[in-house]
């Protein structure tokens, strides 16, 4: 090997040793580095999903289906697109505190199950600009159901929690199916 070529080689040797070297896949933090409480928020939540399917207002839009969905007793293989009103009260003209946002897809052969996958977006109050993300199955046909909530964003942050859904009404006269929603988030 030549000189030029041994300084080269030297200089890169000795650089090395000067550029830091931030390759780690991850670390530990604390939560008051992300500023975080120690003590953890329990919030409750209740308002009422407005899915409008049918008339001229509609929050919810089949976007794709199996072909032979239209044949099965459950609907299988139908996805939904929504852009749903919550609101304080049931009736239709009640007070707009968010919306859902996402999908949920027929995804049940024998009877009508839902996987629901949206967020709540929050519009009103000292959860304006947040969000809650849903996830789970929604046999709509049940009483009662329950999803997780697996996360969420401003207040929100590190969200975890679940969701009861209740119908009210299905396809009223507006074309809407109305829900109750008792929402309970650590955050």
């Amino acid at each position: 090997m030549s000189i030029p070529t041994i300084s080269f080689f030297s200089f890169l040797l000795v650089l090395s040793f000067f550029i830091p070297q931030n390759y780690t896949f991850s670390k530990s933090i604390t939560k008051e580095e992300m500023g975080l409480k120690e003590q953890q928020n329990l919030t409750h939540l209740h308002f009422y999903f407005h899915d409008y399917v049918q008339g001229p207002n509609l929050t919810a839009q089949r976007i794709a289906q199996a072909p032979n969905t239209d044949k099965t007793s459950s609907g299988f293989g139908a996805l939904v697109m929504i852009d749903d009103p919550l609101t304080e009260g049931p009736e239709k003209d009640s007070k707009i505190v968010g919306y859902a946002q996402g999908m949920y897809g027929f995804a049940d052969q024998k009877q009508p199950g839902l996987l629901m996958v949206m967020n709540l977006v929050f519009i009103e109050g000292e959860f304006n600009g947040s969000t809650l993300s849903v996830l789970g199955r929604n046999q709509v046909m049940n009483k009662v159901r329950e999803m997780g909530v697996v996360g969420g964003s401003g207040v929100f942050r590190f969200a975890t929690g679940y969701a009861q859904a209740k119908t009210i009404t299905m396809l009223d006269k507006s074309g809407a199916s109305v829900v109750e929603y008792d929402v309970y988030v650590q955050h």
